[in-house]
């Protein structure tokens, strides 16, 4: 056997070593995915790097302005000694108010985060003064945004304020989630909005017909599936699926009501996405600012403290990594599609 015959043979026994490792450790990565509830809670205090930041600039400028020099140093020096002598006492901090952040994907997979915090902040024993969520979503699928925006309502249920703050886009299922809040605050230039459902699926029947490839559909009840990737879709099909994204729309519009009953859904329940200053006008929102600037002014008061829960990766994602995990979450989950799964918010 000659050199090249070896090679190929020792890289195909490695190769076989490495799928087998790999499908071991996703069997076990299953089976430690069974409890989504491991993870850890990573506390962060706002208030204290905020003081921070203010104080090693503060000392900056000190150290600078303390050497003689003419120009700009020295009216820098003279701007630092006349805020020294107005500078008053820091009032001190009542309470506390807890941060939290979701950023959506299409399958709002922080949903399992958001809620075990929610949850920890409901099992306190001292109310917060607020809450406050910055969000960031461009929306997803139906049923995993009404289950964060439901994570999310739990707060207000409890009649613990709460603020949502949008600095980028929180628009369809994103924005279902901002209504479940008290207060929506946004920057000037965010994207809110996008009161509408999509949906686009892919059909590659022809392809496998001209290939004489035959799938076979069996179901019990008529419109237990409606449209599908690899089958015939029919008329019939086609007008029961229009239904579904209609009826979901009229959920969604339904939903935006009852949490903000002042605003006029209909007339902005078109799909149209508004900028921060155009969505105030509309009554989408209500008050057009950075989230920094609500953090530092709830700072001056409260003890503000970032919460974050962070899961716990199961054996799979640390042995192969995210990707190759993500890679075979996507294929099992392209195999057992719904229709619904195409439906986006």
């Amino acid at each position: 056997m000659d050199v090249w015959s070896q090679y190929g043979l020792f890289v195909l026994q490695a190769l076989t070593v490495v799928l087998v490792v790999v499908f071991i450790a996703a069997a076990f990565g299953r089976q430690s995915q069974l409890d989504e509830s491991k993870g850890r809670l990573v506390i962060t205090d706002l208030s204290a790097r905020f003081d921070a930041q203010r104080d090693q600039l503060g000392e900056a400028v000190k150290r600078a302005s303390s050497h003689p020099s003419k120009g700009r140093w020295g009216r820098v020096r003279e701007m630092f000694a006349r805020s020294e002598k107005s500078k008053q006492p820091s009032p001190s901090r009542d309470g506390v108010v807890y941060v939290l952040d979701f950023k959506g994907d299409i399958q709002a997979s922080r949903a399992e985060a958001l809620k075990q915090e929610i949850t920890t902040i409901l099992n306190l024993d001292v109310r917060p003064i607020e809450v406050v969520v910055r969000l960031e979503s461009p929306g997803g699928l139906v049923h995993r945004y009404g289950f964060a925006a439901s994570e999310l309502a739990r707060l207000e249920a409890a009649d613990i304020p709460t603020t949502v703050c949008v600095d980028t886009v929180a628009a369809s299922g994103g924005y279902m989630m901002a209504v479940c809040a008290r207060r929506i605050v946004a920057s000037p230039f965010a994207i809110l909005g996008s009161i509408g459902v999509v949906a686009q699926v892919p059909n590659i029947h022809r392809f496998l017909k001209r290939h004489d490839v035959d799938v076979e559909l069996h179901t019990a009840g008529s419109h237990k599936r409606t449209l599908t990737v690899l089958g015939e879709n029919t008329p019939e099909g086609r007008r029961k699926f229009r239904d579904d994204l209609a009826n979901t729309h009229r959920l969604f519009k339904s939903w935006i009501h009852d949490k903000r009953p002042e605003l006029d859904v209909e007339a902005v329940a078109d799909g149209s996405i508004f900028y921060g200053q155009e969505a105030l006008e509309k009554g989408l929102v209500d008050v057009i600012s950075p989230s920094d600037d609500i953090l530092r002014h709830l700072a001056t008061q409260h003890t503000v403290l970032h919460l974050a829960w962070v899961q716990k990766k199961s054996l799979a994602r640390r042995l192969t990594g995210d990707v190759l995990s993500e890679a075979t979450t996507r294929a099992e989950s392209w195999l057992t599609k719904r229709s619904e799964d195409f439906t986006r918010l």
